[in-house]
């Protein structure tokens, strides 16, 4: 059986967080080409996706609003993005396989992703989200809202919040049904919503964010994916990337991945996560991580395009 993971870049519907709606839909389009040709060939299909500009205006809205409307909890802005961002795929996708006379349903599933509440990142959050602040701004916000906040680089002062590490779908059976039977799933959309389970077997919500490469490579365990496959905004891995001898990785082996990742390779901000997700997703039982751009998924699925990291 041909079933994948699709794991959309953030950038892939928008790239500054500036983009009006119109810009966002048109983003939306172009981007799911290669995920076009995949259901050509027949793959079934999971989509996931980032929400990082998203969330960062949404945060923007929370604090423009303050002295008018309720702030929300980062839970909250994850599934509210993860629905409206999922409904733009959704659609673009509807219409673009309903004008190639392609009949397979399409549905977004809210996702939550069970985390630990004893995760180290909850005591000492390191993840940065939303727009930087003033030293002045920033401890003026935390105190408000009750915010963690630090200093980012040079560049100023910014919310930094949780990022537990992803341990299972809460709706995993459901996903992998409804893939099985041929419905295109966008689902863990920004990573998913985090939760934890209580005692007594229900679940909470934990105000964090979910590494959406992490709880990609968690889906695709979840559902018995073959292949995860990232469409990010290169067309394949470098070894010394942006150096005079940066060279592509066209296959490589979980191994040897890990090993570039621990020398420091793969940087935290950029292909780090990917090249972590991978490894992981590989040891859990995976058969191949695909990692290209937007436009060469069918390529790069082929063997003639995109790095391929293997057991």
């Amino acid at each position: 059986m041909k079933k994948a993971v699709v794991a959309l870049g953030g950038n892939a519907i928008s790239s500054s967080g500036k983009e009006d709606i119109h810009a966002q839909f048109a983003n939306t389009r172009s981007s799911l080409e290669g995920i076009v040709e995949l259901i050509q060939e027949e793959y079934k299909i999971a989509i996931t996706h980032g929400n990082g500009p998203q969330v960062g205006n949404a945060l923007l809205r929370v604090e423009r609003t303050k002295q008018d409307i309720p702030a929300l909890p980062l839970g909250v802005i994850v599934a509210d993005t993860e629905g409206g961002m999922g409904y733009m795929i959704e659609q673009s996708l509807q219409n673009r396989l309903m004008a190639l006379g392609i009949n397979r349903d399409v549905v977004t599933i809210v996702t939550q992703v069970i985390v630990d509440p004893n995760d180290p990142s909850i005591i000492n959050p390191t993840k940065y989200i939303g727009p930087f602040y003033t030293k002045k701004q920033a401890e003026g916000l935390a105190e408000m809202f009750n915010w963690v906040v630090k200093e980012d680089s040079d560049r100023g002062y910014r919310r930094v919040v949780p990022s537990p590490i992803p341990k299972r779908i809460v709706n995993r059976t459901t996903i992998r049904t409804l893939v099985d039977l041929g419905t295109i799933v966008i689902a863990a959309g920004g990573g998913g919503i985090p939760v934890y389970v209580e005692n007594d077997g229900s679940y909470e919500g934990v105000d964090a964010v979910v590494d959406k490469d992490r709880a990609s490579a968690v889906l695709a365990h979840d559902i018995d994916a073959r292949t995860l496959l990232f469409l990010t905004n290169v067309d394949c891995v470098y070894f010394n990337y942006k150096k005079q001898n940066q060279r592509p990785l066209k296959i490589i082996h979980a191994a040897e991945a890990a090993d570039y990742l621990n020398s420091g390779q793969f940087p935290p901000g950029s292909m780090g996560p990917k090249i972590e997700a991978a490894v992981s997703f590989l040891k859990s039982g995976g058969k191949e991580v695909i990692i290209t751009s937007l436009g060469k998924a069918k390529q790069a699925i082929l063997g003639d395009a995109g790095t391929k990291i293997v057991r």
